[in-house]
């Protein structure tokens, strides 16, 4: 089980660890969307920093129904206890 907070924008919030696949992972507080569907995302500086290679473009459907484009890179993430 995962534990988190909730902050006072009533966003859930969860530690996690991320990183370039068998690399070490670095610690991050993750903001987790209730339609969390196994993507993360990470501001540019921190795909910068980590290396993490670049894999595809997509497009994604925001909450208010647009569509934007999203740079897709590999990572590995701890996630309750599993990578």
């Amino acid at each position: 089980m995962m534990f988190g907070v909730v902050n006072n924008n009533c966003e859930a919030i969860l530690k996690v660890a991320v990183g370039r696949i068998g690399s070490p992972k670095i610690a991050l507080d993750a903001i987790i969307d209730t339609g969390f569907t196994s993507f993360l995302s990470l501001p540019l500086s921190v795909i910068t920093d980590m290396g993490l290679p670049w894999h595809y473009r997509d497009i994604g459907t925001l909450g208010d129904g647009s569509e934007v484009v999203f740079e897709i890179y590999k990572a590995s993430v701890i996630w309750d206890g599993q990578e």
